[in-house]
């Protein structure tokens, strides 16, 4: 039985001209999703990440260990 570990991986949202947001993962080449609103998007590109590791494990290729992860910070001016 493998243990599970947590990886974190840093995304890039960017809202679409039509509405809703694409989102991908620089660190793991191909890996991205779009989503209506910010929350779906992240929540889909979960699932892209989960789907891309696992590929990646099927064809026995190193799953990037993950990134450094930051925040945004908002100001009102």
């Amino acid at each position: 039985m493998s243990m599970s570990k947590k990886l974190s991986y840093k995304v890039v949202l960017e809202p679409c001209a039509e509405g809703g947001f694409t989102v991908y993962v620089p660190s793991l080449p191909g890996c991205i999703s779009q989503g209506e609103t910010r929350q779906e998007a992240l929540d889909n590109i979960k699932e892209a990440i989960l789907a891309w590791i696992e590929v990646s494990r099927e064809y026995g290729d190193a799953v990037p260990p993950g990134d450094v992860v930051y925040d945004l910070v908002e100001v009102e001016v």
